[in-house]
């Protein structure tokens, strides 16, 4: 069984501030189970989306939502914005952290 995504979103926010990042809640989605998407911005001028990937024996891990490590704010919030258009209950969390550490399980 996995985490409700509230949770999850609310202890993710949590531990990046104990690491001494700054992260925030852009877009609260469905509680039990949204979507979610974490975009990752270095303050350089360029980010890295993550995306949920299949779940596994409910486990939450993620996927980079593009091929290259890291791409403009403009093709991450294109992204966003067509991914809203489909799924109106999705989370967005941003975290701004200068070395690009997300502590996110990657698949």
């Amino acid at each position: 069984m996995q985490l409700r995504a509230d949770i999850w979103v609310s202890a993710y926010l949590r531990r990046a501030g104990v690491e001494g990042a700054f992260a925030t809640l852009r877009r609260r989605g469905a509680a039990e189970a949204g979507a979610i998407y974490v975009l990752v911005d270095r303050l350089d001028g360029r980010v890295a989306l993550y995306e949920l990937a299949p779940s596994v024996e409910g486990e939450r891990r993620f996927l980079r939502a593009h091929e290259a490590e890291w791409i403009e704010p403009a093709e991450a919030e294109a992204k966003l914005a067509r991914q809203l258009r489909f799924d109106p209950d999705v989370w967005i969390v941003d975290l701004e952290n200068r070395d690009g550490t997300h502590w996110l399980d990657l698949a």
